[in-house]
């Protein structure tokens, strides 16, 4: 199926590693141009350079997406440089595990600006070309606001927020044919996860545990799964799908434990 993306600008926050790596060339495959935004130049230019190698296009932009200014900055840069903008994947976050006990006012609310305040920024930066081109807004979220999770307050209420946003954006922005949609992550294996699971006691058996509730082939969703999704939530493909939380999890959330 041709998606229709071809020379297509999108902005993907944190897109160097992990989903957001994923989600960059996937993008690429289909013949956009992925713009990542992430505070590592070396990370975001390895991506880059490995997307070109390839065969796609794709370039970036340095920015500590915690600073609100920074968000500003970034999305006049791909203007600049593109003068449109025709889709944003809103991806950049981290389970910083800020919980109830172990937390405070300040990483509660730091924790909120690693996670959710530079969605909204984002967005609202990139409006005006997002309402030229009609683009597409997809929303990267995950389980921890619909399941919990414990230990992790503020990742769980920025997913919350995501989810929320994902709704009020759609009917906001209705009038201007811009859709919006998210996708609903749960187990996915990315070097973060990887970092967690070996700073456990026993690790395999951890990973193993985890995989075993999964209950689509007992494995966990690949970045690439999350990635095809975002194509085509960003697509003309999906002309009438919006504000829809879509779980990209092989059941994880919604289906029996006991299967």
């Amino acid at each position: 199926m041709d998606l229709q993306l071809k020379d297509k600008i999108i902005i993907v926050s944190g897109g160097a590693k992990g989903i957001g790596e994923g989600i960059s060339r996937v993008l690429a495959k289909e013949g956009a141009i992925p713009v990542i935004i992430g505070r590592s130049e070396a990370d975001n230019t390895a991506t880059v350079n490995a997307i070109i190698a390839e065969g796609g296009k794709a370039s970036h932009v340095v920015a500590e997406l915690t600073q609100p200014e920074a968000c500003e900055h970034a999305v006049k840069e791909v203007l600049s440089k593109y003068g449109k903008i025709d889709g944003l994947v809103n991806n950049a976050g981290v389970n910083d595990g800020v919980g109830l006990e172990k937390g405070n006012y300040e990483a509660f609310i730091e924790s909120l600006h690693r996670n959710l305040v530079h969605y909204y920024l984002l967005a609202h930066y990139a409006l005006p070309a997002l309402k030229s081109s009609k683009g597409s807004i997809v929303n990267i979220s995950s389980k921890t606001a619909e399941t919990g999770q414990g230990g992790t307050s503020a990742y769980a209420a920025s997913n919350g927020g995501r989810n929320a946003l994902t709704r009020e954006w759609a009917v906001e922005l209705l009038p201007y044919s811009i859709r919006v949609n998210a996708i609903i992550v749960a187990e996915s294996w990315t070097p973060l996860y990887a970092k967690w699971i070996n700073s456990l006691p026993n690790p395999e058996e951890k990973l193993a545990s985890i995989t075993a509730k999964i209950p689509l082939e007992k494995r966990m969703t690949t970045t690439e799964e999350i990635a095809n999704m975002t194509a085509f939530l960003l697509s003309a493909r999906s002309s009438h799908t919006t504000g829809q939380l879509i779980h990209v999890d092989g059941g994880y959330v919604h289906l029996d434990r006991a299967l």
